[in-house]
Order: structure tokens, then C-alpha cells, then sequence
């Protein structure tokens, strides 16, 4: 009877099937007879089995669906249908009925972790002029598909590997993204290491880092930190951001810097996956490491842990000519350092999806080091004047131990409304870094050198040191239309620091005595409040942002020291410190043509602020080093920056991009150093002090090019040059007239090269140079510091009074990849393969002259071993698979049958 009643739906349905207005697809009007009120006649049945391709074996949890174009009445276009699916059993069985005998399908396949399958299938039903052969037509509703395999997918599973390649350099007209993993030379290293062959950044040898000639803004994960960049594992990062002029929406302190924020690896991938790691120096130094991602349902958690050892040797030169008391004399110092230590990273993490608009994430780092530099110096000096000549030699030991702490936290809430692009997100962090400093300094003094010793000095120097900050931001973003969006957001910002410096000298008792005039004791509280409002538009080709940023501070902070009175008492001090500042505003304009498909035109503009810090502020002078004493000066003020950048980006085929940019920043009342000379009050001798003025005013300005090119399939080569000029206006007060070297015109050059050699070989191969440059103009926040006590918070980095020399230099690396889907690496790394990277410093004021030269590990070599690994288990995730498929699938037979 069933074969009958078959056969009888087959002639029926096919004489109604050719009866069918033809352009009007499965869901056309039928013109006459017909079957069950005008509807073809749902018969078909598929069915099949779905298999690994390796093992043959059966796939639990599999997405089956069959899809058919038809036609929508509403918007009167063709649209794909999703007329019937399941999700596959243990056996990997499925079973489509009731389907339409007549009109193309789709049959696809997915499975999370395998490559997603796609055929073309339908019912092969012939009809000849007797209604064709009955028996074929019946077999052929009833298909056979047979056993599908379906293919790991080498991007996705196993040994998981990255989903898409992304290239080491991203460009876009407001930042630039560098992924670090495209990175091979900076494996095993920390994030100093990272931020060299990032485009627009220069490193010093003492992993100083500038941005366009600026000390820049350092954030983690969007976020102001207490981390130093060597504090960060270079495999812990993902990604650096390059903001060179940021909007409204970031903190207007930081004026004539940039941002770069470091992104932290955190994967989201079903599953597990994540990498071990070990490498190993030219100095028998040790790294370990390991990352680690799993997430099941609602739950994303992550960690990274790291553990290095680290030894580096730098040796130098300083020659000094005094003239600011006669007679004149000359120094020269040789000093040669060494630097042993080790340092431990670790971080976790947690994202909870509460529900599809909800998520709350939570994290969490700690960091310990442990260093012993011992810097062994010599120093000769010796008058200028043939007659009455002096002469002494010193030799001088310092031996430092150092601990540093750092731990931190963050709490985020991300909230999505109903309309897509409507969202809501509050996060709160804290970080606290803690120093601990302990300091020898032994000196033999000599009026011969190599003749009998004359006396001895010893010092003794304890400098413990806290650094905390709080932050808590707010932003809400709105989207008004299809293309104009409003955005606005709160920050509350707090940081806590206290020092304690203590010098004591070892006398004739044996014993170490305090210096308190040399000592000191303070604590320093500041806040920053902010709140923003952007609003971005677009007209055809033209799009434009326009915001601003109100920011009001305050700091306070309290110094105990001891003072010489007139008649050569001592006398405890207690000085008290504050400031408000009141508000300020900060526009920003940020406008972009597109010039085509390819080619973008931007133009922007923003103001930004430098407040001098609380160390830069009180009168306090640190003679921790007797040879360059420095000191606050209370009278500073803000200095403000007004920056304007014009870019032209144009993107070419296989992806490869030009970036140009010309930027100018006018800053007022600079934030400088300046040395001047003054009486230490132990020694009743001249000494230099170094403290900060305001100067008048400076501009940096500059143009800026960027390319990322594909040369051949095996080379790709991104090169970065700019070409800058700086100058500082001063004001001659008398006291602080500072003789400047005047403006002069500089550049700085990189270029990376990647080689994709055969047998699973790469070579990166990097170099630098900077030509002689005026010291950078200052008036940059560095957030976060690796010294002790005094170092804490930012410092303004440049002087009105000298030029570094030209340096560069060139590395490389070579990586070998194997096992399965490339899951485990070596990778061979040099620096500074010709020894000619060098700090040459060139130093002049109204009293001295001085030249500094150092080197820092040249030619140095590093291996590094990296092993990937992951899974994506279908016994953990498939009920959540089959949940979202089931839903998709029943969404769409219900849209198909409406």
C-alpha cells in the first residue's frame, strides 16, 4: 500500500510541479490541480551518516542542515531557507522527511573543530512520456547520501593554531596594531624586547621606550598600570596599540606623548588550548612559561605564568669638564655593571557570559623580582691649570639588592541592549607596586693613582618605596542612526605613593650613622577626575568625531626631612604640599575622506595636559648619587599641548598598506630639566643639581612613514621612518638661563623582514637607526617605573641642554617549526649582531660639559622552545552545540513557513 500511495504523491506532485509559475521558485502560485490545497507534496527523505575522515568513526553532536533559495514576498528578492535539520547522535545517523521532491537544496555540515561541508543535492526523479519508470521514481525520494566525512580543521583543532593570520603590522588611521606573535625575535624576552620593532617606537638600550620622540602613556589592557615593561613577559602579550593622539575618550594627561597599550593574551576559543614554553640565554640564563584557556558553557577562564632569569653586563664612560669654580677640572669615570636577578609573572582570569547581553570578567596578576646589580667604577680627576695641579683616583663598589612587588586586579561588567551597538561597561582596577631597596657604596680614594691609599667612604642607602592606583571608568555608547553614534563615559583615577630614603655613612666606630640631611620621608596622594561626551557621524565618504573631555586633580602630600639651621642646628621638617587644579577642557577632532575603496584622507586634532608630580614639585634633594643630585621645584605649573596630525593611508593589493603622517604638538609653559650649581651641605663643596623648569615653550613636528609590503609570497617587509624637529623656547630669568642647542632637524629609521624559507624555516631579520637628536623636550608621563622609592610615577624625560649621537643597530632571528600543524617551535635570536648600538650622550650647561657613552649586550644570543596545545572537546560542548543549532534551525523553518 505505501508504495502505491507513493506513487500516486509522484504523479501528482509532478503534474502540479510542471504546472508551477517558473520565476517563482518553491513558493510560487500554482496555476491549476494541484495537491493538498496548492502545495508540492513534502515526500522526500535524505538520510546519511556523518564520519571522521581519519577514523571512519561516527560524529556525536554534528549540525545538519538543508537549505533552499526561495522567494520572499515581502522584500520580493530570493533568500536562502533553512527548511529542515538536526543534530547527529552517537552513531553520527541522520535522517531528513518530509521534504519537497522538486527544486535544488543545499546540504551543510558543521561541526565544531572540522571544516564546514557543502553539497548541492536533490531528488533525481525522471518522468518520461508514460509518467517514467515508478520504481525509480520511488527510490529516488527515499536518498541515500551515503557516509560524509568531514576534515579537522588545522586552524581550528588539534593543535590549535591561530584562525586567521593576521599580519605583523595592522594600520588604521588612529592607531596602529602590532601583533606580537608575528614576532619571533621577541620570544623568551619581556615587553622592552616587544616594543623595538613596533613601528613609531624607539628603545634605548636600557629599555627606555619614546613614542615620536616622547616618552608615551603605558597601558595594560586599556587600563593605567603599575607594571613596567619589563615586568611583562613578552609571550604574555597579544598585541600593542599605537595611539599617537588620542581622542576625548582617553586621559587628557600625557600631552605631548602618545598611548601604547599592551593587549594581554586571553583566548575565548571552545575548548582548551594554550602553549608551554622554556628557552635558555648565551649567559646559561632560564625562562620558563605556559599559557592556558579553557571554556565550557558560560565560563572562559584563563591564566599565564612566567619565570625568568636574566644577567646583563653593560660597561661605559662619562667625561665631565667642570668650569663652574676655579680651577677647572676634568672627571673621567669608567663603570662597569652587572645585573643578576630574576623575576616571576603570573595571571588569571575569568568571563562569565551570564546570558547573551551579560558578561562580567574578573583578573588578576602578581609579580615578583629580585635583582643584585654591582656596578665597580673608576674615577679620575684632575685640574685644568698646569700649576697647582690635583689629582685623585677613586675606585668605588656599589652593591644594590632589589625586590619588587606587583599585584592587581580587575572587575568588568559589559551589558549589551536590544538594539545592536547599544552598550553599557563599567570596570574597576586597582594595582599596587612595591619597591624595596637596599644600597652599598664602598669607596677607596687615592691621591695617586696606584699609589697608597688615602681614605676610605662608605655609604649606605635604604630606599622602600609604594606605588598604588585605583581607577573606576563608566562609558555608554548609543548609536542614534545608521551610521552617527553618541558616546559618553566617567573616570575616577587615584594614586597613592609613599618613599622612604635613608643615607648612612659607616664612620670610625664601626658603625653606620644616619645623614639626615640627606634623608627623607614623604607621602603624595593625588586624583583626577574626568568625563567625556563624543559623538561621530557620516556623510556619504566623510565621517567626523567631535569631542570633549573635562578633567579636574588635586594632589597632597606630606615630607619629613631635617634642615641646618643658621647657627648649624638640625631641626626635623614637616612640609605640606597641595594643589587643585581646577577643571579643564580638552576638545578633540577627528575627521576622515575616503578617497575610494582604497585610500583614506584624516585630519585631527586634540589638547592634552602634563600636571608636575608631587617628586617633581618639593625641594627636597636626593643625594643618592654624588655625582648628579637632583631636586623638586614647587613653583612648577601644567604645561598644555595642542597636537595636529594629517594622515593619508592607502591600502593595495594582497593587503599591502602606506601610511603617511605629518604631526605637529605646540606645547606652553614645557616641562624641563635643568642642572644647575649649588652647596652640599655635608661637604660645604659645589655640586650639580638637577631640577625642572617651565620653559616658555617647544614644538615637535614631523612626518611619519609607514609601509607594510607582501614583496613575494615567501618575504614580507614593513618599514617605518621619521623625519622630526624639536625646539624649546626658554626664558632667561638669570637663575635658569639655560644655554639650548638650538633646533635641529633628525630622524629615525626600522624595517623588519620576515622570510618564509622551505623545510618549515623562518628568518626575521630587524634593523634601527636614529640619527643625532635633541633630547626629547620632555613633559611625557610614563605610568609605572622600575626603580625604587624616588622613581615612582612619571617623569619628564627630556633637557633643554644636550643631544644624543647617532646609534642603530641590527638582529635577528631564525625559527624552525614541526610536529603536527607546526605545534612546536625553535627559535635562535641575536641582538645587535654588529656592536654598534650604543647610548652617546652629549650634555652642556653654563658650569659643565659631559659626555656619557655605554654599551648593554651586544651580540647577544637567546633559544627559545614553544609547544602548542589544545582540544575542543565535543562531550563538553555539545549540548550547548546542539541548543544554539536546534534554535537556529527551528528559527528558520519557522521564518520559511511564515
Amino acid at each position: 500500500m505505501r508504495k502505491i500511495w507513493l506513487m500516486f504523491l509522484i504523479l501528482v506532485a509532478a503534474g502540479s510541479a510542471g504546472a508551477q509559475v517558473p520565476d517563482m521558485g518553491g513558493n510560487g502560485r500554482q496555476r491549476g490541480g494541484g495537491f493538498g490545497g496548492g502545495q508540492s507534496a513534502n515526500i522526500g527523505h535524505f538520510y546519511g551518516r556523518v564520519v571522521d575522515s581519519k577514523t571512519d568513526k561516527g560524529m556525536d553532536g554534528v549540525s545538519i542542515q538543508l537549505i533552499q533559495s526561495k522567494f520572499d514576498t515581502v522584500t520580493r528578492k530570493r533568500r536562502d531557507t533553512v527548511i529542515s535539520g538536526m543534530i547527529t547522535g552517537r552513531k553520527g545517523n541522520f535522517s531528513l522527511e518530509n521534504l519537497p521532491i522538486f527544486g535544488n537544496f543545499r546540504l551543510k555540515i558543521t561541526a565544531i573543530g572540522y571544516g564546514t561541508y557543502e553539497q548541492k543535492v536533490a531528488f533525481d526523479i525522471k518522468m518520461g512520456g508514460n509518467r517514467g519508470d515508478m520504481q525509480q521514481a520511488l527510490n529516488a525520494v527515499d536518498k541515500d547520501l551515503g557516509n560524509i566525512k568531514l576534515t579537522e580543521d588545522a586552524q581550528t583543532l588539534s593543535q590549535v593554531t591561530v584562525t586567521a593570520s593576521k599580519p605583523l603590522v595592522q594600520m588604521g588611521v588612529d592607531r596602529k596594531i602590532y601583533n606580537v606573535e608575528k614576532d619571533i625575535s621577541a620570544q623568551g624576552g619581556t615587553g622592552v624586547d616587544v616594543m623595538k620593532n613596533v613601528p613609531s617606537v624607539q628603545v634605548d638600550i636600557d629599555g627606555n621606550v619614546t613614542l615620536r620622540n616622547s616618552t608615551p602613556t603605558i597601558f595594560v589592557d586599556g587600563r593605567p598600570t603599575t607594571l613596567t615593561l619589563d615586568q611583562i613577559p613578552a609571550d604574555a602579550i597579544q598585541s600593542v596599540e599605537i595611539i599617537t593622539n588620542p581622542g576625548a575618550k582617553y586621559d587628557a594627561s600625557g600631552g605631548t606623548s602618545g598611548i601604547l597599550n599592551i593587549v594581554l593574551k586571553k583566548n575565548r576559543k571552545a575548548g582548551y588550548n594554550g602553549n608551554l614554553r622554556a628557552g635558555i640565554d648565551q649567559r646559561g640564563r632560564m625562562n620558563l612559561g605556559g599559557d592556558i584557556n579553557v571554556k565550557q558553557g558560560k565560563v572562559n577562564v584563563f591564566a599565564n605564568g612566567h619565570y625568568g632569569q636574566r644577567k646583563s653586563i653593560s660597561p661605559g664612560t662619562t667625561d665631565r669638564y667642570s668650569f663652574f669654580k676655579t680651577p677647572y677640572d676634568s672627571l673621567h669615570q669608567y663603570d662597569y655593571n652587572v645585573s643578576k636577578g630574576h623575576f616571576i609573572f603570573g595571571r588569571v582570569g575569568l568571563d562569565y557570559f551570564m546570558d547573551n547581553r551579560n558578561t562580567l570578567s574578573v583578573s588578576g596578576n602578581i609579580v615578583r623580582g629580585h635583582f643584585n646589580p654591582v656596578t665597580t667604577s673608576d674615577l679620575d680627576v684632575d685640574t685644568l691649570y698646569p700649576s697647582g695641579t690635583t689629582y685623585s683616583h677613586t675606585r668605588r663598589l656599589s652593591n644594590t639588592t632589589s625586590n619588587f612587588k606587583n599585584q592587581g586586579g580587575m572587575l568588568s561588567y559589559k551589558h549589551n541592549f536590544p538594539k545592536a551597538g547599544e552598550e553599557l561597561t563599567a570596570d574597576f582596577n586597582y594595582s599596587k607596586g612595591t619597591n624595596d631597596n637596599l644600597n652599598y657604596v664602598s669607596s677607596d680614594i687615592y691621591n695617586v693613582k696606584g699609589g697608597s691609599l688615602t681614605r676610605t667612604y662608605n655609604q649606605r642607602q635604604t630606599g622602600d618605596g609604594d606605588n598604588e592606583y585605583i581607577t573606576g571608568q563608566m562609558d555608554y555608547v548609543k548609536p542614534l542612526g545608521e551610521k552617527s553614534k553618541f558616546e559618553t563615559g566617567a573616570r575616577a583615577a587615584i594614586r597613592n605613593i609613599t618613599s622612604l630614603n635613608n643615607i648612612d655613612v659607616l664612620l670610625e666606630d664601626g658603625e653606620y650613622h644616619n645623614q639626615p640631611l640627606l634623608s627623607s620621608h614623604f607621602k603624595y596622594r593625588d586624583r583626577v577626575f574626568a568625563a567625556y561626551a563624543t559623538y561621530s557621524n557620516a556623510i556619504k565618504n566623510f565621517t567626523y568625531q567631535l569631542g570633549l573631555r573635562a578633567e579636574r586633580s588635586d594632589y597632597k602630600g606630606t615630607q619629613t626631612y631635617t634642615v641646618k639651621e643658621p647657627g648649624g642646628g638640625l631641626v626635623d621638617t614637616i612640609g605640606n604640599y597641595s594643589n587643585n587644579f581646577p577643571i579643564n577642557f580638552f576638545p578633540s577632532v577627528f575627521l576622515t575622506q575616503k578617497l575610494g575603496d582604497d585610500q583614506d584622507l584624516t585630519f585631527n586634532y586634540t589638547r592634552r595636559i602634563d600636571r608636575p608630580t608631587f617628586f617633581q614639585l618639593f625641594p627636597f634633594t636626593d643625594y643618592s648619587d654624588s655625582l648628579n643630585l637632583s631636586r623638586g621645584n614647587p613653583d612648577l605649573k601644567p604645561q598644555f599641548t595642542n597636537s595636529f596630525e594629517l594622515a593619508y593611508q592607502k591600502t593595495y593589493a594582497g593587503n599591502s598598506t602606506f601610511l603617511a603622517s605629518a604631526y605637529y604638538k605646540y606645547t606652553t609653559d614645557l616641562l624641563t630639566r635643568y642642572q644647575f650649581t649649588d652647596i652640599n651641605p655635608i661637604t660645604d663643596s659645589t655640586v650639580i643639581v638637577g631640577t625642572f623648569i617651565n620653559a616658555k615653550s617647544s614644538f615637535v613636528g614631523g612626518l611619519e612613514l609607514i609601509s607594510r609590503n607582501s614583496i613575494t609570497k615567501w618575504w614580507d617587509v614593513t618599514g617605518n621612518i621619521n623625519i622630526f624637529t624639536s625646539k624649546i623656547n626658554v626664558i632667561d630669568t638669570g637663575k635658569f638661563a639655560i644655554p639650548t642647542v638650538g633646533q635641529t632637524w633628525s630622524w629615525f629609521g626600522k624595517i623588519n623582514n620576515t622570510f618564509k624559507l622551505p623545510k618549515n624555516f623562518t628568518l626575521q631579520l630587524t634593523g634601527d637607526y636614529t640619527s643625532k637628536t635633541v633630547l626629547p623636550p620632555g613633559g611625557s608621563a610614563s605610568s609605572g617605573s622600575g626603580g625604587g622609592g624616588r622613581g615612582f610615577g612619571p617623569t619628564v624625560s627630556g633637557s633643554a641642554q644636550g643631544y644624543s649621537k647617532p646609534t642603530g643597530g641590527v638582529d635577528a632571528s631564525l625559527k624552525y617549526e614541526f610536529l603536527k600543524n607546526k605545534a612546536a617551535s625553535l627559535t635562535l635570536s641575536v641582538s645587535d649582531i654588529f656592536r654598534t648600538r650604543v647610548f652617546d650622550v652629549y650634555t652642556t650647561s653654563a658650569s659643565f660639559n659631559q659626555t656619557a657613552f655605554r654599551r648593554r649586550d651586544p651580540q647577544f644570543f637567546r633559544l627559545q622552545f614553544n609547544w602548542r596545545f589544545g582540544k575542543f572537546d565535543m562531550s563538553l560542548f555539545k549540548r550547548k552545540n546542539m541548543k544554539g543549532e536546534m534554535e537556529s534551525i527551528q528559527g528558520g523553518m519557522q521564518g520559511a513557513q511564515q
